[in-house]
């Protein structure tokens, strides 16, 4: 299984494990040390001299033996490039070069000025790969190597954070373990570092450098992969704080997609856990070949055109370009949790409104997809309405459904008043797009454990009063995603997610050791005094309607082979649409002066589909059936 993962991660298809083998040019690369790092040449034939595109790894590069990345897989000679494929010191077959610490910023200056003296090489180099792929490219950058052009690094930023693996507080349980299945071996260092100190101040000074990246870089992200806040920082730090000469020529592109790894939901791939973004299908691999055409070739494709920031907007499926992240037309909008499971924008007034959940550590909430790595584990958009929503140990907050799209384009910030019994426990907010058919698909969630409530240094922790109430403030991570009108907009607030969050003993002692595990009531407040809310950046948003029912129509026959007959009740004007199963709109039209229309659904596929008319304020929505 660790093989599989590995070919994964590497972006390629599980097929490509069957496929014939490349014979690249196997070559050791001499360091500074006067050690050497194992290498595979991949030329073109018929290159002369041609610039070269480094990929530096930790995962063996004869993996890339099965297929190069960028759409060539095993066609080499389609490429206009060279591929020099490098083992990580210390790793596989550059185990033997290990000597001390490695500096591996060193190690690509060195392998980059190494690949420019080669006769095959036209002297300009570029990087390219995910994830741990991508951090080191950052790493060379930094060293500024003379022949290195630009770099392409995916779901990658080079920082080392303590919120990075203890957001709100808490482990990232499953992110740990299968760094240290990979052989990274971190969890002892995190472990002994628990709050934020002088080590993680250290660390992340270390580790965040904008001002050093003197080559134009093109970061490549996804709205489901985990290292969203990480990308986004380190891209504004670019734009701010790189050279003038370079500062306009950095570029960001996030999509529909999940961090890779494992399973179907890779970068730049159509499916993303349990959906399908066609309109997203390649086009990584599509917009760095631009990226790397214009500067290793001088290609004048356009590519300078392009704005700084390329983002996929989910729901409506669309590609927008914009200069910075967040966009500026964005504006907060707060919804209000109430007695009645619902989400309002309408402020709380009455008084004594809470809910009460029971979290037992011994059976947490199961974690169902998101943005998570282990091997094992689902990534990207999934369903909670059966594992999560059917629970006990869920709140469930439901927006009515919307009236207009609400296009959210940001961080949904989160304020919540709560209280325990216990005098330490957890708070999960998971947020979910609601569809007319009743899935409810996760799009963000994050974590708060009450003792790092006011912070996260060692000063900072103190442990709870039971039954007192307490005002926590956090935010999910960055998301474009557009709830189409009749969708919902959801929250499940839980107290665990697990394994992508360690579980909260609720005993208030020491974290991650063996101890008494107690089962929690929590509550949470949605009252005029404890207005609990989450606030979505919405562009161009006014209100939500609450939507009252128009009143009933008639559907016949349904199921529909060709027609569909639509009866109403009235002659008023009324709009009426179709929606296919994810709420995308498939067919509009409006009916006016007439109490019957007939509708064709000779274009529609088979399959069920939600007709919707509207009049003024007023929705009312029926299934239909086509058959074909």
């Amino acid at each position: 299984m660790k093989k599989l993962y590995t070919f994964l991660i590497l972006g390629l298809a599980p097929i490509a494990l069957f496929a014939q083998l490349l014979t690249p040019q196997v070559d050791s690369i001499p360091m500074r040390d006067n050690k050497k790092l194992a290498a595979d040449i991949h030329i073109p034939s018929g290159c002369n001299q041609c610039p070269t595109v480094l990929i530096q790894t930790p995962y063996n590069r004869m993996f890339y033996r099965v297929g190069l990345p960028l759409g060539i897989g095993q066609n080499v000679d389609s490429s206009a490039y060279n591929f020099v494929i490098v083992d990580w010191r210390g790793f596989y077959g550059s185990s033997g070069a290990l000597n001390g610490v490695p500096n591996r910023g060193e190690d690509g200056y060195d392998v980059v000025e190494w690949i420019a003296s080669q006769p095959w090489s036209d002297g300009q180099i570029a990087t390219w790969g995910p994830s741990a792929l991508g951090k080191i490219q950052f790493q060379t950058a930094r060293e500024n190597p003379p022949h290195l052009a630009c770099i392409c690094p995916l779901v990658a930023g080079p920082q080392f954070n303590y919120s990075e693996y203890y957001p709100g507080g808490v482990l990232r349980t499953e992110y740990v373990e299968q760094l240290d299945a990979l052989g990274f071996g971190l969890s002892t260092t995190l472990l002994a570092n628990q709050v934020h100190n002088v080590t993680w101040q250290f660390i992340e000074n270390q580790n965040y450098y904008p001002s050093e990246i003197q080559v134009p870089t093109f970061m490549i992200g996804g709205w489901y992969d985990h290292n969203v806040e990480v990308m986004l920082e380190m891209f504004s730090g670019l734009q701010s704080q790189s050279p003038q000469n370079v500062r306009d020529k950095h570029k960001l592109m996030m999509g529909p997609w999940a961090h890779g790894g494992f399973g179907q939901a890779q970068v730049g791939a159509c499916m993303q856990g349990e959906l399908t973004y066609t309109e997203a299908c390649g086009w990584s691999d599509s917009l760095a070949r631009d990226f790397l055409d214009f500067y290793l070739q001088g290609s004048q494709n356009g590519w300078d055109i392009n704005q700084s920031v390329m983002y996929f907007q989910m729901g409506e499926n669309n590609w927008y370009q914009d200069n910075a992240w967040p966009v500026q037309t964005a504006s907060p909008v707060k919804f209000y949790l109430d007695g009645n499971n619902g989400l309002t924008t309408t402020i709380p007034s009455t008084s004594g409104s809470s809910s009460t959940l029971v979290y037992d550590p011994r059976d947490p909430s199961p974690t169902i997809g998101g943005a998570t790595l282990q091997q094992g584990l689902f990534q990207g958009p999934a369903d909670q309405a059966f594992m999560v929503e059917s629970r006990n140990d869920v709140l469930i907050f439901t927006s009515a459904p919307l009236f207009s799209d609400a296009i959210m384009k940001g961080p949904a910030r989160i304020k919540l008043f709560v209280s325990s019994d216990r005098t330490d426990t957890d708070f999960v907010v998971r947020m979910t797009d609601v569809y007319p058919d009743g899935r409810s698909m996760l799009l963000a969630e994050n974590i708060q454990r009450m003792r790092f409530r006011n912070g996260f240094t060692a000063n900072d922790t103190s442990l709870i009063v039971p039954n007192s109430v307490y005002e926590i403030n956090f935010e999910l991570p960055d998301l474009a995603n557009t709830f189409i009108a009749g969708h919902k907009v959801r929250i499940d607030i839980t107290s665990s997610n697990y394994p992508r969050f360690d579980s909260n003993l609720n005993n208030g002692m020491a974290m991650y050791a063996a101890g008494d595990t107690l089962v929690a009531t929590n509550t949470v407040y949605h009252e005029a005094i404890y207005p609990s809310h989450i606030e979505l950046p919405l562009e161009n948003y006014t209100s939500i309607s609450e939507v009252q029912d128009m009143g009933s129509f008639a559907l016949y026959p349904n199921p529909a082979n060709d027609i569909v007959k639509v009866a109403l009740s009235s002659t008023n004007t009324v709009e009426l649409e179709i929606l296919d199963v994810t709420g995308r709109r498939v067919h509009s039209h409006t009916i006016t002066n007439t109490q019957s229309v007939d509708i064709s659904t000779s274009e529609l596929l088979a399959g069920t589909y939600f007709v919707r008319l509207r009049q003024q304020d007023k929705v009312s929505t029926q299934k239909l059936v086509v058959l074909k």
